[in-house]
């Protein structure tokens, strides 16, 4: 199937009660169903069983990697409240909004439809971005400028300058990622983890060299 034909699921309940399983399994059954009469292809199922309000969601931060690293373009909802709640909600359909990833609410039976407050806060939000960005970036080229003017030569301090990917693999103790997952931690908080150790890693590069190092596994 091509690209644009390839989606995930999301579900959420709110709480962890034994009962809401039953709706958690509910939702994916009929999002798959909804996902297939779309002609879509499910790449990967995510879920939680936590509130709403908050962004801090295992199942969440997972999704919003994935559909990053992977280029996802829809994403198949139950309806707008599983995403989140109030501010959450906001935050949510904003990195979905910058990923170019569309939403898909079975309530909707479609494209999730955003009322006219929720589109002029996602482009008031886009705009704030932009311009923080523009700072951010205006500092770095005005510090950069401020040390060539000080002696500083860049050309003399770039690592690996016969490296041609241009990007350096981070390295990490893929050891210690192993053993703490075994231990029952999620990926976020090995990331914390390591930091404190010294390695700058993201949540995102320990869950792929955790999943390189299971496919190594199995192959």
């Amino acid at each position: 199937m091509s690209k644009q034909n390839k989606a995930v699921i999301y579900t959420r309940v709110s709480t962890e009660k034994n009962t809401q399983e039953t709706s958690l399994v509910r939702q994916e059954e009929e999002l798959r169903s909804f996902a297939k009469d779309m002609d879509f292809q499910v790449l990967e199922v995510f879920q939680d069983q936590h509130s709403g309000y908050e962004v801090e969601r295992e199942g969440l931060l997972e999704m919003l990697d994935y559909i990053k690293e992977k280029n996802v373009q829809v994403l198949f909802v139950q309806d707008e409240t599983r995403l989140g709640r109030g501010n959450a909600r906001m935050a949510v359909l904003h990195l979905l909004h910058k990923n170019e990833t569309t939403v898909y609410s079975l309530n909707n039976a479609g494209p999730m439809s955003l009322n006219e407050m929720d589109t002029m806060l996602l482009e008031i939000l886009a705009i704030v971005e932009e311009y923080q960005r523009k700072i951010h970036n205006a500092k770095i080229k005005r510090g950069m400028r401020r040390a060539v003017d000080n002696g500083y030569r860049p050309e003399l301090n770039i690592k690996n300058r016969h490296n041609h990917e241009g990007r350096e693999r981070i390295e990490v103790p893929i050891e210690e990622i192993v053993n703490l997952r075994e231990k029952g931690l999620t990926f976020l908080e090995i990331a914390s983890t390591l930091k404190g150790l010294g390695f700058e890693v993201s949540k995102a590069t320990v869950h792929r060299r955790y999943i390189e190092y299971v496919e190594g596994l199995e192959v």
